[in-house]
């Protein structure tokens, strides 16, 4: 309710009604604040921890955009970008190690205009928190590099000014650092009876406390009502149309001086792609088509992006300590450092940390931020995803290594549940590309989104070329037809590095005289947003399936039904080279030719057979 509070009374359109509303139904003040919904929410929070890991994440995009755009001639600075980040956060934030993962790298970029007020009361849900945490915060903090101004008195609106006067005169200088702001709370404070306690950490007072609270306080207006006085006072309505006209004129002056530079700033920070993307992607997707050499899509990754990175100036890539791995990074990308702009970052063995701060850079606009990890350490990064996908924000997940297919890293490293379980994030695209086109359509797919993120999940073992430049419109479609028999008596549906095996057994199958069809299916999100009739097409619902994935079969029985054959990994894999693991985990073209096989049979036995005469057959 405090956000909701201030945000009404700044001058934001936050009516009193909605916080009348609270906690309702369609209410724009939902339990936890959430982007998009209420004007003056700038990100989802909740989870915590998440919240300072975003305005890391925000606080970098503006130092990085600073060092892109602004401009300092002889007499005039032209400073467009030049603004501090503030978070709010608890003890609770600071137990959470994302906290850790954030702000140690902040204090190692040195995010000098990053302010961060830690509102240290003492208490969380058990109650007080000695009992579980007793770090010497102001220590941990100097430790990353921070600034750290300890003792304020958090009731003490002077005190706390000064605090931040001091916080922002420091962040100019060369060695400026991020500062956290220590400030010294009583939970509740003005209750009589619960201030201090954790009784009204999330609960109402109810009716008597609150009669006693504003007897205490000297309160007499009525609830929901502000006295004229302080509604003057505290409205912001004029102030901040002030600062933003000062900042257009200056932008204006900007643009006289800059015009291109002005131009693609605006652009970037709506959020639009260049027109020239448009115009030249075909050219680039018919490029990769006609490369016939088997890749690792994780390296078909890298080869798309070495081509469609020009293109999108806006991206800012980077890795948890796997760019090697993951293959993030791009012919040209410069590496972004403590002081020094650049496109891709190592972020160090910080996955959840990444994703987050990737959340904030979304958020903050001018970029479209991507990184990369190993498939089976999205667990990490995986509360960060489903913050994007609530907040319907453009963020971009390269997940390589992404299943048995890996080999001899073993069970630990071989993902089976994770592309299943990320499939049902709602607004997430997870994509799982067969080939070099395939990869290439899915990132133009995930760049071109502008309401949600996207997985693009990657193999480490090479795969044959099986698409053609013919069908980039179908792949965008998240599923297709890729090859096509004749009357197919069984449709053969599969993803990634499983699709050359679909294709291995079509042609055994069609050898025995049974005709198939074959289905790419590199993102199952988009293709359920088809049609009806373009799904119907694609996999009719009375022609026999099978599907073939190296994870977790479940996800498929809504494509295959009861009565279809999904060959898939319903155990954790083994430590072995990927050919073995395949052949012992029964993951083969020969499985799936056997599985057509019945199923071709069933279906013509079931047909040959007349219906009991307690079925009565549909006349739809």
């Amino acid at each position: 309710m405090l956000i909701y509070a201030l945000l009404h009374l700044t001058g934001y359109d936050l009516p009193m009604e909605e916080l009348k509303n609270f906690r309702q139904l369609h209410s724009k003040t939902a339990g936890h604040p959430e982007y998009g919904i209420t004007p003056g929410v700038e990100t989802t929070t909740g989870p915590l921890g998440q919240g300072i890991t975003n305005a890391v994440g925000m606080a970098l995009a503006e130092k990085l955009l600073a060092q892109e755009f602004n401009r300092d001639d002889e007499d005039t600075n032209y400073h467009i970008v030049d603004h501090f980040t503030y978070a709010f956060l608890g003890d609770g934030c600071m137990m959470e190690g994302i906290s850790h993962e954030a702000c140690a790298l902040a204090g190692t970029l040195r995010l000098s205009k990053l302010v961060a007020f830690y509102d240290d009361n003492g208490i969380s849900i058990d109650g007080h928190v000695e009992g579980w945490f007793t770090d010497d915060t102001p220590k941990r903090f100097e430790a990353y590099g921070w600034n750290v101004i300890a003792g304020v008195d958090g009731h003490n609106p002077a005190a706390i000014d000064a605090a931040v006067k001091a916080a922002k005169a420091q962040a100019h200088n060369l060695d400026g650092k991020p500062t956290l702001i220590c400030c010294k709370t009583v939970i509740g404070m003005g209750s009589p009876n619960k201030a201090g306690t954790h009784d009204v950490h999330g609960a109402a007072l109810g009716a008597a406390e609150v009669q006693a609270t504003r007897d205490a306080l000297g309160w007499t207006s009525a609830p929901f009502e502000i006295p004229a006085d302080i509604a003057a006072a505290w409205n912001a309505v004029a102030r901040g149309a002030n600062a933003e006209r000062a900042w257009r004129v200056g932008f204006e002056a900007y643009r006289s001086q800059y015009p291109e530079l002005a131009a693609e700033f605006e652009r970037r920070m709506a959020g639009d792609l260049q027109t020239s993307y448009a115009e030249k992607l075909p050219a680039v997707l018919e490029t990769i088509a006609a490369n016939a050499t088997a890749f690792a899509t994780r390296k078909s990754s890298q080869n798309a992006l070495d081509v469609i990175a020009p293109l999108v100036p806006e991206f800012f890539g980077g890795s948890a300590d796997l760019t090697g791995s993951n293959l993030t990074n791009f012919k040209g990308c410069v590496r972004a450092g403590r002081d020094t702009w650049g496109n891709h970052l190592s972020y160090g063995v910080r996955e959840f940390g990444m994703a987050a701060i990737m959340n904030g850079m979304a958020l903050h606009g001018g970029y479209i931020p991507y990184g990369g990890t190993f498939l089976t350490f999205s667990d990490y990064s995986r509360n960060a995803i489903r913050m994007a996908a609530l907040m319907k924000i453009r963020v971009i997940h390269v997940f390589t290594h992404d299943s048995i297919g890996l080999g001899e890293d073993g069970p630990t490293h071989q993902s089976v549940e994770h592309i299943p379980s990320m499939r049902i994030i709602p607004g997430l695209d997870v994509w799982r590309p067969a080939d070099g086109l395939e990869t290439a359509v899915a990132w133009a797919c995930a760049v071109e989104r502008r309401d949600g993120p996207s997985a693009l999940c990657l193999s480490r073992q090479n795969l044959p070329r099986l698409a053609d430049a013919g069908m980039v419109d179908n792949i965008r479609k998240g599923g297709y037809i890729l090859s096509e028999m004749e009357n197919p008596q069984a449709v053969i549906v599969s993803t990634g590095s499983e699709l050359e095996l679909a294709m291995k057994a079509q042609a055994t199958l069609a050898a025995e005289g049974i005709a198939t069809r074959v289905v790419s299916m590199p993102c199952s999100n988009v293709f359920d947003r088809q049609s009806d009739a373009y799904q119907e097409m694609v996999i009719p619902f009375n022609t026999p399936a099978v599907a073939i994935e190296a994870a977790h079969p479940d996800f498929w029985r809504k494509y295959v039904g009861r009565h279809g054959v999904v060959i898939g990994m319903p155990t954790f894999g083994e430590s072995a080279p990927a050919p073995k693991l395949y052949a012992h985990f029964g993951i083969t073209a020969e499985r799936v030719v056997e599985a057509v096989e019945v199923l071709v049979h069933r279906a013509a036995h079931r047909n040959a057979e007349p219906l009991p005469d307690t079925v009565v057959p549909s006349s739809n």
